[in-house]
């Protein structure tokens, strides 16, 4: 099983920074892309930013130019920068990879979404 955990969420003021993260850890044979995804109240998730394996970007347009997403392979974690953070960046943000399991010993399985636990990112001044 493929277990994701993500950190960094909390409370800050308009302006201000956080670093979230988020490692996936099980039997895992390889992971094609990581992302992270918010969602504010009454509102459907959204697509914040993702990441290949290849390094290839994706940025919603709303965060371009103040986040920043990257990825460590060799420890399975990804990362998102918020800088310039603002009240309209308050959500519940979920990390999302897209990897390949192992399913027995020998045998790699089909691609499948991993979602993470969500963390809160809370801008208020």
């Amino acid at each position: 099983q493929v277990h994701l955990v993500e950190s960094g969420g909390g409370l800050v003021q308009p302006g201000g920074s956080l670093r979230l993260s988020c490692t996936a850890s099980g039997n895992i044979f390889g992971i094609n892309a990581m992302g992270w995804y918010r969602q504010a109240p009454g509102k459907q998730r959204e697509l914040v930013a993702s990441i290949t394996s290849g390094n290839r970007k994706d940025y919603a347009d709303s965060v371009t130019g103040r986040f920043t997403v990257s990825m460590d392979n060799a420890k399975n974690t990804v990362y998102l920068q918020m800088n310039s953070l603002k009240p309209e960046d308050t959500g519940n943000y979920y990390c999302n990879v897209e990897a390949i399991p192992f399913t027995d010993q020998w045998t790699a399985g089909e691609v499948y979404d991993y979602w993470g636990q969500g963390t809160q990112v809370t801008v208020s001044s």
